[in-house]
């Protein structure tokens, strides 16, 4: 185990690794990547010194000004009537809610706070839709956290819930599909007396268990916003770390990916670390495999290193109770994982599929267009300091209809096309960037881009384009084909999403506290800020607005951090009007155009939470805080439906010291009650639509 860094921040806020993270959540959810050597050393650009050259002057010679921070305080809402008093003391005083704003803005936006609840605006209410344990498959016991078992877990809803779709369920009135990511688990909060050098293979079962997906039909109260599962239902279904799945696509097959398990290549137990993902036009939903090069052990190759893969035992000690997690006995096992997942919820017979076209990274979201002729455009992000971001574009039409016939097709159009990675290049000299975030001589930092194709996959074969790379390695080792093309090194890039209003595409870059230091690269156009603790958004423009085109031009949406720092941007909405930021993370849009980001990290001594920009329009750039998550939590998977917001509040109470012992949180259940990952709906008292 890494020794662990001491606290830092300020009272009443997480002791954070240099990621924006606590200690405890590094070590189980990314494997300590903040500590570990940095896998990406090509001499690609960074997107920092990209960015440097971008910002317009005009817009931040208006918001250079310093500004007072709007401070409109919400209500905290938890489990128990004695929490929820506290927490109501704790949040100040209440003020009405505004009409003034954005379109699906129109809300008083919660004050920065250390409240141990999920505190929302005035005149909304919230409620837990379903928790961790929560049973949802018929014959599941109800869940007792004393006497967990890996059968128990595999019939109840799993551990840190990420992404969320909400799809719908026709024939069912007042009922939608909710689709869970469950990231990772932390042992520390999940098992009394937990020895991390010593796990039992009980706990390995149990922790097995409760990685994966969930599918839980939910129903909604008409009467109010509530929204609870409905357990026992047909749809309902659990995906864990040893369902089958099915390998798809150019690689499957190839001797890369067989095991003495599975001689064919096609079949793999499983699926981990689920982060972000997306929902597709056909009606699936799509789960990013992100940092699962914790889980596997011993390795000594240099394209495992370019991983993030270990030479030594995990920190799960998997390895010890199946030896696939092995590197040294299963060479080809970890080759497997790190794909896009696509899952059939409307099918709960279905096989999962890993989608070996999209390439193998720490996949941060799989988020879906469609070209005018009806062709999948996907772009996905690779979660690591320095490294890119990618599209896929499908050379299959997608087909309308509910056949089993159509529905194969269509399962089927992410095997076939052409895989591409970003380069962007800035308007501005190098010698206008310099780290600080100040604007280029041109007064912007934006320029323009280009995709750069990796590989194409058909029905007759793949063909790679990146020189000295077959196309199985390009879709295997997707980070060195990046490496060999010359691609932009970016600041974390985490979710990608298409406006479904304008067309332009918005990155999320959550942070990277390493940019400038020495031995790493400095801050460029895109990226400009030195030591970029607080992250920023990037808003691209495909050529000719077409989701194909391989060409592109990008600019500085929002520059995150306290909008008294000249550095940050909003772009240019004046900064006395809008909330700080601070680590984006996850995205969504809600009905009128609006983002919403999700923050992992707060990196302002504040908990994180959920905010709504407005991206186009006379307000555009107003963001506004809409909630914040207990202590220790990360906010996860926004939907913003017209009247109501899901949210997923992951590893709460992940604090460094915390324990099922000496718990940091009692959140959702109240004092006495072990800290449980959940689904929090929240909705507008008086029945009208979020935000007008």
């Amino acid at each position: 185990m890494r020794k662990l860094l001491p606290l830092i921040g300020t009272p009443g806020t997480t002791g954070t690794h240099p990621g924006g993270r606590s200690a405890l959540t590094c070590r189980f959810r990314c494997g300590d990547a903040c500590f570990d050597e940095v896998p990406n050393t090509s001499d690609n650009t960074y997107v920092g010194d990209v960015i440097a050259g971008a910002l317009s002057r005009r817009s931040m010679m208006r918001a250079a000004a310093v500004v007072t921070v709007a401070t409109a305080t919400g209500a905290a809402v938890v489990g128990t009537g004695a929490a929820e008093a506290a927490a109501a003391e704790a949040s100040g005083a209440r003020t009405a809610a505004t009409t003034k704003g954005a379109r699906g803005l129109r809300f008083a936006p919660v004050a920065p706070n250390t409240t141990d609840a999920v505190v929302i605006p005035p005149g909304y209410g919230q409620n837990v839709v379903v928790r961790w344990g929560e049973p949802i498959l018929r014959g599941a016991p109800a869940f007792d956290p004393e006497n967990q078992t890996g059968e128990a877990q595999a019939g109840q809803f799993g551990y840190n819930n990420d992404f969320l779709a909400l799809l719908p369920l026709p024939g069912e009135r007042g009922r939608q599909l909710l689709v869970a990511n469950h990231e990772y688990t932390d042992e520390i909060l999940m098992f009394r007396g937990y020895d991390a050098e010593n796990p039992t293979r009980d706990q390995v079962e149990v922790a097995w268990a409760a990685h994966g997906l969930s599918a839980v039909v939910v129903e909604g109260d008409h009467r109010t916003g509530r929204l609870t599962a409905v357990p026992r239902h047909p749809l309902n279904r659990r995906v864990t770390a040893t369902t089958e799945f099915r390998l798809t696509g150019p690689a499957a097959g190839s001797d890369l990916l067989k095991t003495s398990a599975d001689p064919t290549g096609r079949k793999v137990l499983g699926t981990l670390n689920n982060c972000s993902g997306g929902t597709t036009p056909w009606g699936t939903t799509l789960h990013g495999e992100e940092n699962f090069n914790q889980y596997f052990a011993n390795s000594s190759r240099a394209t495992d290193k370019r991983y993030g893969i270990g030479t030594g035992a995990t920190e799960r000690k998997w390895e010890r109770f199946d030896r696939r997690f092995d590197v040294a006995q299963e060479p080809n096992e970890v080759h497997r994982f790190g794909y896009v997942v696509e899952f059939d919820p409307y099918d709960p017979a279905s096989t999962p599929r890993k989608h070996t076209a999209l390439g193998r990274f720490k996949h941060e979201a799989a988020t879906v267009r469609l070209t005018e002729d009806g062709r999948p455009v996907v772009y996905t992000g690779d979660d690591e300091r320095f490294d890119y971001f990618y599209k896929f574009v499908g050379s299959k039409r997608m087909k309308k209809g509910a056949s089993r016939a159509v529905r194969e097709h269509n399962l089927s159009l992410l095997d076939e096309g052409t895989l591409y990675v970003a380069r962007l290049t800035g308007d501005s000299p190098a010698t206008d960037i310099d780290g600080s975030g100040k604007l280029p001589a041109d007064g912007a930092f934006d320029g323009s881009g280009e995709w750069i194709p990796l590989a194409t996959a058909t029905a007759d074969g793949a063909v790679s384009h990146v020189d000295g790379m077959t196309a199985d390695e390009v879709f295997v080792f997707t980070r060195l084909a990046g490496d060999k093309v010359g691609a932009t090194k970016m600041d974390r890039p985490e979710d990608i999403q298409p406006s479904p209003h304008t067309g332009k595409v918005y990155v999320v870059l959550t942070n990277n506290t390493n940019r400038g230091r020495t031995g790493f690269a400095a801050a460029d156009e895109a990226n400009p800020r030195n030591s970029n603790k607080h992250g920023h958004i990037l808003e691209l423009t495909e050529a000719r607005g077409r989701a194909e085109a391989t060409a592109f031009g990008w600019s500085l949406f929002l520059v995150a951090g306290d909008p008294n720092d000249p550095a940050t941007y909003f772009a240019g909405f004046p900064k006395d009007k809008v909330s700080p930021i601070s680590c984006p993370d996850n995205v969504a849009f809600d009905p009128h155009g609006n983002l919403w980001i999700s923050t992992d990290g707060n990196q302002l001594g504040s908990h994180d939470g959920l905010f709504g920009v407005a991206t186009k329009g006379e307000r555009r750039g107003e963001l506004k805080q809409f909630l914040t998550v207990p202590t220790g939590a990360e906010t996860c998977g926004p939907i913003v439906q017209d009247r109501r917001v899901l949210v997923a509040v992951q590893h709460p109470g992940e604090i460094d010291g915390a324990s099922v012992e000496k718990p940091a949180s009692v959140w959702p259940d109240g004092p006495g009650k072990i800290v449980r990952p959940a689904v929090v709906a929240v909705w507008r008292t008086d029945g009208c639509d979020v935000g007008v």
